[in-house]
């Protein structure tokens, strides 16, 4: 498929776009390769083939909250930029 200059003018002004005259051609070429490129996926062999909702047949694995103690809290604060009570201190983010 063929796009014209004044079709993409036409999706241009549409989409609210204000091309320049020297973006056309650039624009022009984009489209026709978008275009191009769906055509391809559209010939695509697809006879045969059943849905696919997934690449495969996994499912997500969730695990059940359980509360651990975590022994080792001094170790786990010394990366922390400031903390206070055993506890990571954060920056106020609302006023």
């Amino acid at each position: 498929m063929q796009v014209s200059r004044e079709q993409l003018l036409h999706i241009a002004n549409l989409s609210r776009l204000n091309l320049k005259e020297e973006e056309i051609d650039n624009y022009l070429e984009n489209l026709q390769e978008i275009l191009t490129f769906a055509e391809k996926v559209n010939s695509a062999p697809v006879d045969g083939l059943g849905e696919t909702i997934g690449a495969n047949n996994k499912y997500n694995a969730f695990r059940k909250d359980e509360v651990v103690a975590f022994d080792d809290i001094e170790a786990l604060l010394q990366n922390a930029p400031s903390e206070e009570f055993g506890m990571f201190k954060i920056p106020k983010v609302i006023q």
